[in-house]
């Protein structure tokens, strides 16, 4: 287990360097992005001005407060809370986001597929953790929303975040085939089959009383 400080844009070396149960901690650029926003990208064939190559994104529809243009918000946008949405209906937009824009980390909370990993992989790309329920944490790592794109699917849009510290987070999903969630569920089945085993589940016995 070791920890990662990385400026962004990251290379697919970095990222190649990163196993299960890593720590990392984000500086830089990081991209927000939700179902909304992935669906116009790869499914309406629309575009986005921004460039991803090497990039993080993160799954959230940030909540915001729109107020005038400045230094301290050069989109016009303030982040109220900026928390983590559930990864797993994302899933079939893992591959497109590595293959089309470049991306090399994911992160969000609860986890993608087998069919994230194998892009993970066969790419080299990463899926970082972040436990639920840490939104108010997580805005405090933005200093600043510095950029919006596709704003007409708000709150839903690709968003430009300026972070500092932003971590650490753990590596969940790495590009050697490792899987957090895989390990757990596996554990989770063995020790489903022993304890049912003991009650004589599935083994033709009634259980007993």
């Amino acid at each position: 287990m070791a920890h990662h400080d990385f400026t962004m844009p990251v290379t697919e070396a970095q990222v190649r360097a990163l196993a299960v149960d890593d720590t990392v901690t984000l500086n830089g650029t990081l991209f927000g992005i939700r179902d909304a926003t992935q669906i116009a990208l790869f499914d309406r064939g629309r575009s986005t001005r921004f460039d991803l190559k090497g990039h993080a994104v993160i799954h959230t529809a940030p909540n915001v407060k729109k107020v005038a243009p400045s230094p301290a918000y050069p989109a016009g946008y303030a982040p109220i809370c900026v928390g983590t949405t559930t990864s797993a209906r994302m899933e079939r937009f893992t591959r497109p986001l590595l293959t089309q824009c470049g991306v090399r980390i994911v992160i969000g909370k609860g986890g993608l597929g087998a069919e994230s990993a194998a892009a993970f992989r066969e790419l080299g790309g990463v899926y970082l953790a972040i436990v639920g329920g840490a939104a108010a944490l997580e805005t405090t790592w933005i200093e600043a929303i510095e950029d919006v794109d596709l704003d007409d699917l708000n709150p839903e849009s690709l968003w430009q975040f300026r972070v500092r510290n932003f971590g650490p987070l753990r590596v969940a999903m790495d590009s050697r085939g490792g899987s957090l969630y895989a390990t757990v569920d596996a554990t989770a089945k063995s020790k489903r089959a022993a304890v049912l085993a003991t009650l004589g589940v599935g083994s033709g016995s009634p259980p007993r009383s």
